[in-house]
């Protein structure tokens, strides 16, 4: 009888080329905790509901596609006229040389792999923690493989208002490099902080922040991904807010072969509020471009609010998806839930792919959802061709009108006007 080769086992050879860091026993026993799920769980597929949309081959295969390093040609850095508190990782290695020294008024912060080494440390009340938790009910096995085997990041927690943001910055150098990275962050009651992200980190970049926002502190959380075509991400934030929380996320995405960027946030203390806003600008005449925004947020207290503002832009092929719930539980009365997902098709090649949900067990509850998507309104456009504007630029301020919801949501004006200013620099190239 003929022998049949067995099907190969996707994990495994996953696994193959990762070695869990060293570390105590509080962050060792979490690791090991989350390969666990991790080996239950399995790699995503095709036929999962949540990646329905999403192809995670490339991001299952043992090692990563090369991408291409992207040239600024001398642009000006993002945030760079803001003062901030540099945190610089290249390629998912801390760098000690291009970092501000890690001391800020308001906050502590040090690296995971310090924090990981001691014996006893606050960081062992969230690592993994809230990852675990976001786990149910669905399945997010990148963010199990991360928190498993990252060996880098920041853990910082905010006793006070921090005397300026903080922003980690991720380089990219090396075209095959296949970065984990893992952050924690801890304010306690009343505390706030700014966290601000850019740069493409990685040929593949896997990504978990795991934040905890004490009763009446405030987070808020600005990103920009972008800009190497050829980059592959697939990011997490799990968040738990206590009571008169507020947390506040916002993200920009320019270019990208894959970008998946899921947010799981706990509303458990009353009188929270949760806004998760995005923009994504995508055109794959040079490179493909698929960009997936994955939400799911928990009403588990009274009165408390959630935003989720989605806006993408599309043309030459590009796919943007969009999977946002709202999860209402029992007993989480005088809820107010609100999720838009829009699209904006500049041809007839670009794809929008959404599913927008509403789960809930209370009966004194206003929740919506609503989601788009459509080419650009002919009678704005008439209005604007009409008056002299050439239909090139006249396309891109209805695009920057179009988008104009999501940067409403950053509360700094100055990080605003840059993120408004990246998106006239990005239109302005497609014009050439």
């Amino acid at each position: 009888m003929a022998v049949t080769n067995p099907k190969p086992d996707p994990l495994a050879a996953r696994l193959a080329g990762l070695a869990m860091p060293d570390g105590g026993a509080w962050v060792q026993d979490a690791r090991k905790g989350a390969l666990d799920r991790l080996t239950v769980q399995g790699l995503p597929g095709r036929r999962d509901e949540y990646w329905q949309f999403t192809r995670p081959d490339s991001l299952n295969a043992p090692d990563p596609d090369a991408a291409g390093v992207f040239d600024a040609g001398g642009e000006a850095p993002v945030y760079g006229e803001i003062d901030r508190l540099k945190v610089v990782f290249v390629d998912g290695i801390f760098s000690a040389e291009e970092s501000d020294p890690l001391a800020l008024a308001g906050i502590e912060i040090e690296r995971l792999a310090q924090a990981a080494a001691s014996d006893i440390h606050w960081a062992q009340g969230l690592y993994g923690v809230l990852e675990e938790r976001g786990q149910t009910p669905v399945a997010r096995p990148f963010a199990a493989l991360n928190t498993a085997f990252a060996g880098d990041g920041v853990v910082i927690r905010v006793t006070g208002k921090a005397a300026k943001p903080v922003n980690l910055i991720y380089r990219h150098e090396n075209e095959t490099s296949d970065a984990l990275l893992h952050h924690v962050v801890k304010l306690e009651p009343g505390a706030d902080l700014t966290l601000l992200e850019n740069g493409p980190a990685a040929a593949r970049f896997n990504k978990v922040m795991e934040v905890e926002v004490g009763d009446g502190a405030a987070f808020h959380h600005v990103r920009t991904q972008g800009r190497d075509h050829e980059r592959q991400a697939v990011t997490h934030v799990f968040a738990r807010l206590g009571a008169e929380a507020v947390f506040k996320s916002f993200t920009l995405t320019v270019n990208g072969l894959l970008t998946r960027n899921e947010c799981v946030v706990e509303l458990t203390g009353d009188d929270a509020v949760a806004h998760i806003a995005g923009a994504a600008m995508g055109d794959a005449s040079a490179c493909a471009f698929h960009h997936d925004d994955t939400v799911f947020v928990t009403h588990d207290a009274e009165r408390c609010e959630s935003r989720q503002v989605f806006k993408k832009v599309l043309r030459n092929g590009a796919v943007g998806t969009f999977q946002g719930k709202i999860l209402v539980k029992q007993g989480a009365q005088k809820t107010d839930g609100y999720q838009k997902s829009q699209a904006l098709l500049l041809d007839e090649d670009a794809t929008f792919l959404a599913k927008p949900e509403l789960e809930i067990y209370a009966d004194d509850v206003i929740c919506s959802h609503g989601s788009t998507s459509g080419a650009i309104d002919e009678e704005a456009m008439f209005y604007l061709r009409s008056r002299g504007v050439p239909e090139v630029l006249a396309t891109d301020l209805l695009v920057l009108a179009f988008l104009a919801d999501t940067i409403a949501e950053i509360e700094a004006p100055d990080i605003a006007d840059d993120i408004t200013s990246r998106l006239d620099a990005w239109l302005q190239r497609r014009r050439g």
